[in-house]
């Protein structure tokens, strides 16, 4: 498989440039002044459209997590429309599609990459003290990651290129070695999107460093850049004769605890990574851009929902209905909330409104109680997308449920018979929208 870069063949004017407004970190430490995160049960599904993707208004029969909590500490560290001919009747607008062969492409996706102090410090320790090893820690799912036609992470936090100013326990601001890009890419990974709440960690310097880290493994990057002239950028992969692009985008640049619009007024093109500030209309144009620039399909990796909980919001819902029901949109990945959302399957493709915790040092042992079992949970899925002759795209879903294993931070297989309770419990959420919205099979 080989991949290149892309970029969107318009710009987008921005009409908004507010004033930066800093908040405290949504991943952080799991602050033990906080309250506990609400418990799975059904009151969840009682958001409205009015739930903004944000850990604040909750619904009733919700008590919302603390600011601050993207926990993980570890003890010491509880951290084609119709047109009119000339004689008025209606004619069936020129389709853009040539009439070609049919093209497929297997595609796999997991969540975030969350790499918290202690894990960190394993990986130091798997290096003997000198650097960072993180591919220990990937061995278990390896042959899931390198059996597709290309397969994608999610960058929760920053990387540094010469592991200054790292992440360190207590401090909400993120900073990871750059030996997991390079443990990434061994591990079978094409390329990551680096759309985040921490996306602003580091400044931006710090953004411009993790795409150069990334691109720097041989990978493919998506998401907010750091250099204007790079401004429309995304990652573009081409297996054989297919070619795939990924957009990514995020619910905030600085990291709030909901959704904004505010832009960093020294980079106002990162508003074109905003959602709230492009709408899913503004994400439907970079789609058609990039099929216009040849991309046979879309993956759109969106940074949203409300965090800790299974059930995507109405928001989200809305969204992802909008983004399927055109042409331009093939794939929708989830990412953010740190627990397993279901999927739902909308005009014949995907949406996994929250692909959960790949790795991290989230789980109720490292934070007193204080976060669900579910944030030491996540997945792998896999999607096989295929386009017919006229253009319509059809895709059918699996995927292998993961859990950590806090100890040495390695990502474990859950089956019926080894880690059966988060097996379970995965494979209920997928349908938790209802049997017939999501037909995905577990792999195991």
């Amino acid at each position: 498989m080989s991949s290149r870069g892309g970029t969107r063949l318009h710009t987008r004017a921005l009409a908004l440039a507010v004033a930066p407004l800093l908040l405290l970190s949504a991943c952080g430490g799991g602050d033990e002044s906080g309250l506990e995160p609400p418990p799975l049960d059904a009151a969840e599904s009682t958001a409205t459209g009015s739930e903004t993707g944000a850990e604040t208004d909750q619904p009733t029969g919700q008590v919302a997590p603390p600011d601050g909590w993207e926990a993980g500490g570890d003890e010491d560290d509880p951290s084609g429309s119709p047109t009119q001919d000339a004689g008025g009747e209606q004619t069936e607008e020129p389709t853009t599609e040539e009439a070609s062969e049919p093209k497929e492409v297997t595609i796999g996706a997991a969540g975030d990459l969350l790499s918290h102090a202690p894990v960190i410090a394993n990986a130091q320790a798997n290096a003997g003290g000198q650097g960072y090893d993180f591919s220990p820690m990937f061995a278990d799912v390896k042959d899931l990651l390198t059996d597709n036609d290309l397969t994608v992470c999610h960058m929760e936090t920053p990387l540094s290129p010469d592991n200054t100013d790292i992440t360190v326990p207590r401090v909400l601001v993120f900073n990871t070695p750059h030996e997991l890009a390079d443990a990434v890419a061994d591990a079978g990974y094409d390329g990551c999107d680096f759309a985040s709440n921490h996306t602003w960690d580091q400044g931006l310097s710090g953004l411009a460093d993790t795409q150069q880290v990334i691109e720097d493994a041989g990978l493919q990057y998506a998401g907010p850049v750091g250099d204007e002239a790079d401004a429309g950028h995304y990652a573009s992969y081409q297996v054989n004769d297919v070619d795939v692009a990924q957009l990514a985008y995020t619910y905030t640049i600085y990291n709030s605890g909901q959704p904004t619009t505010d832009i960093p007024p020294e980079a106002p093109w990162l508003g074109e990574s905003l959602w709230p500030v492009i709408g899913a209309e503004g994400i439907i144009e970079d789609a058609e851009a990039a099929k216009a620039d040849g991309a046979d399909f879309v993956v759109v990796s969106m940074h949203w929902g409300n965090e800790y909980w299974t059930d995507p919001t109405d928001q989200q819902r809305e969204i992802a209905a909008e983004l399927l029901e055109s042409d331009a949109v093939d794939l929708i990945l989830g990412t953010h909330v740190h627990v397993i959302q279901p999927c739902e399957k909308i005009n014949g493709k995907y949406v996994i409104y929250g692909l959960g915790n790949f790795l991290s040092n989230q789980s109720p042992d490292t934070t007193a109680g204080k976060l669900r079992a579910e944030t030491q949970e996540g997945m792998f899925a896999r999607f096989h997308l295929a386009k017919d002759e006229n253009g319509k795209v059809t895709s059918q879903m699996d995927f292998q449920p993961t859990r950590v294993q806090i100890d040495n931070h390695v990502i474990r297989l859950a089956t019926p018979d080894q880690n059966a309770e988060t097996y379970h419990r995965v494979v209920e959420t997928m349908d938790r929208l209802g049997e017939d919205a999501c037909d995905a099979e577990p792999l195991s």
